[in-house]
């Protein structure tokens, strides 16, 4: 409190204000309430009795300037609360209200989690449940609103008090006769205290009925952190005094969705998405008005409908069901809060698309075909052995991802193994056998039955996160891998098999693909066309090195597009070239004769050119305090992404053109 501030005179309401209500209990002061339940002035015998309190505070100004008794009039800002949705000042008001003992709940709860009988995840999370477990206070339990279960509380003429379950339980618990008049309380419970009973009241407690024998407890609960106090430990509370056991094992606390800003998501703000339009698409004639129909607030719906035109101008497509699960599993970070960007949720309706694309060629492969489900030699192929040891480690991250409650690591783990691995890399191997009309029939079969079956376990492993295309290309496939079944949801988890493990074949395999990389990079950066063969040298190969292109020169000279390989020997002369390594052994592509250096030369210096002008138009934009000061913090943001980006660029154009200088000295 500041002693110059005012007048120095200090008033004390018990009665209407927080603060001094705790003083008033201090001093044994009285409550005196000066309000009504709609907020008039209850001062019988004065002039401000029944006035509205905005009515009354003008009209006791006006009274004490007519006799001269006001000095100054300052103006002050005042801090006052207001309802969440009615933005109406919220008073103080001293009412009877009806409380829980809470101490006696609190002590067996907070004994619960410090002996690991519950166990919050992340951990860290159990240091906001004691920290208001050890300060907590009464509970007041009875609500002013409309909803909600009734108090079970009857009072008579006289005021006294009667608590049963229901009238007629009262009149007979307290042999009251039928020309006494009862009156039920008017309140409701709180909310949370109706919730806290969810774990065992929905399993038919108080009865001993089957259901909860077999469901109390539980073994996780999913929540958000905000309601660590609400709700699970009210629950914790009322599990241990009624049931006499904790209602949960452990507590997964995940962060709150919010908007791609970092807003909180409102319909007052009107920055609410609605996963089903999320899932089915909605035009944005259609979103405006359901952003902006029933607003508590109706003067917010011009800026509503301002910002909805702005951020979706051509309303949200369509992502589908299994994009939306898995947006949320890859977003189920253990932080605070979760961003919902539609960038993230459209790249994985497009991991969609590539799913359902792998299993089409998988499918117009192997149907018909002999897979070997019903037994016959089979030969593996390298890429075979490589996908199957990749497949039974990508199945043991997963479960342990899982185990930690780490879905976003179990989700970027078999995005990653899908993309990555199984379509961008195994795919394109299969077809080096596939398409060679000389390849026997048991490599024929030993690939039809990797495809499939690496195919049948990936669509169990996502079927939790997208059950929907799962289950539809599950009964496609299962039958071609000789998997029984009606539905994917009958089948076991994949269990992630050591002995399956080849770690030479993972070593060997990704020899392979950092040399198709290699090839693939330089063509990238020489502008060579993909359909040019080019001719590789190998210089400082190794004995493991030359094993390895022994084995699979036919990988190598179809995925990378080679002309030849020439293994240089020891300490022989190589022509200038462009160079990849691969461990200690350069990758060479000689490019005398494929590339018209003068023309390169001038594409590159073109595209410098451009690039250094945009990098300076940008970074002249940040170096401008007005924009920074006061575009929006988004635009900055993409600015300073624009400049990271172009710096970037202008490094790989350089490198570029300094290489056509090794090549042609004076280019």
């Amino acid at each position: 409190m500041d002693p110059e501030f005012g007048s120095g005179c200090v008033k004390i309401t018990p009665a209407h204000d927080f603060n001094d209500y705790e003083i008033g209990l201090r001093h044994d002061l009285a409550m005196i309430n000066v309000l009504t339940v709609d907020a008039s002035i209850e001062l019988p015998d004065t002039p401000y009795h029944g006035l509205d309190r905005y009515a009354a505070r003008e009209r006791i100004v006006a009274d004490l300037e007519a006799r001269d008794l006001v000095e100054k009039i300052d103006d002050h800002k005042l801090m006052v609360p207001r309802g969440d949705r009615s933005h109406a000042v919220v008073e103080p008001y001293l009412t009877d209200q009806w409380y829980v003992k809470i101490a006696p709940l609190a002590e067996p709860a907070i004994k619960a989690v410090a002996d690991g009988r519950i166990r919050f995840v992340p951990e860290n999370w159990s240091k906001t449940y004691f920290e208001w477990m050890n300060n907590i206070q009464d509970w007041c339990i009875s609500r002013q609103i409309w909803w909600g279960h009734r108090i079970p509380a009857w009072y008579d003429e006289a005021g006294n008090v009667y608590v049963a379950d229901d009238e007629a339980a009262v009149r007979a618990k307290y042999k009251l006769g039928e020309d006494i008049t009862l009156r039920q309380d008017d309140d409701v419970l709180d909310t949370w205290f109706s919730s806290a009973l969810w774990p065992f009241s929905t399993l038919g407690w108080p009865q001993a009925t089957p259901e909860l024998k077999t469901f109390y407890p539980t073994s996780v609960l999913v929540t958000g952190f905000d309601i660590i106090f609400f709700w699970v430990a009210r629950m914790i509370m009322m599990g241990l005094k009624f049931m006499d056991d904790v209602p949960f094992d452990e507590v997964y606390i995940h962060g709150l969705v919010r908007d791609a800003h970092g807003n909180k998501m409102s319909k007052s703000k009107g920055n609410i998405l609605d996963p089903l339009d999320l899932i089915d698409g909605i035009e944005l004639e259609p979103l405006i008005k359901k952003r902006t129909t029933g607003l508590m607030q109706p003067q917010m719906a011009p800026a509503i409908e301002k910002a909805t035109r702005k951020e979706f101008p051509d309303g949200i497509p369509a992502y589908g069901t299994d994009a939306l699960r898995f947006t949320f599993a890859s977003l189920a970070t253990q932080g605070r809060d979760i961003r919902f960007d539609l960038g993230r949720i459209e790249g994985y309706r497009n991991f969609c698309n590539k799913l359902w694309n792998a299993s089409r060629y998988v499918y117009m492969n192997a149907a018909d075909e002999d897979c070997g489900a019903e037994g016959g030699e089979i030969d593996r192929t390298l890429a075979e052995r490589w996908i199957d040891s990749r497949l039974q480690q990508v199945t043991a991250e997963i479960s342990e991802s899982i185990d930690a409650y780490r879905f976003d690591l179990a989700a970027q783990t078999v995005y990653q193994f899908v993309w990555d691995e199984y379509c961008s890399w195994y795919i394109e191997l299969s077809k080096v056998v596939l398409y060679d009309e000389t390849s026997s029939a048991e490599l024929l079969r030993g690939t039809r039955q990797t495809l499939v079956r690496a195919l049948e376990t990936v669509l169990r492993l996502l079927h939790p996160i997208m059950p929907f295309i799962t289950e539809e290309l599950w009964r496609k496939v299962a039958p071609l891998a000789g998997v029984a079944g009606d539905s994917i949801i009958q089948q076991p988890y994949p269990l992630a098999d050591d002995s399956l493990i080849d770690a030479d074949a993972i070593a060997e395999m990704e020899w392979v693909m950092a040399v198709i990389a290699g090839v693939r990079n330089i063509r990238g950066e020489m502008n060579i066309a993909p359909s040019k063969p080019l001719p590789v040298l190998l210089q400082d190969a190794a004995d493991r090195d030359i094993a390895y292109l022994e084995h699979n020169l036919a990988y190598l000279t179809q995925l990378a597009r080679l002309a030849d390989v020439t293994v240089l020997e020891t300490g022989a002369a190589a022509p200038e070239s462009a160079t990849a390594l691969v461990g200690n052994m350069k990758v060479l592509v000689p490019l005398g004769g494929l590339i018209d250096v003068a023309a390169e030369r001038e594409r590159l210096d073109r595209e410098l050119d451009k690039t250094g002008k945009e990098l300076e138009r940008s970074q002249k934009k940040l170096a401008n305090a007005n924009f920074v000061d006061r575009a929006p913090a988004e635009v900055v943001e993409k600015e300073h992404a624009r400049v990271a980006e172009l710096e970037t660029a202008l490094t790989n154009l350089t490198a570029q053109r300094q290489r056509l200088k090794q090549l042609q000295p004076d280019a």
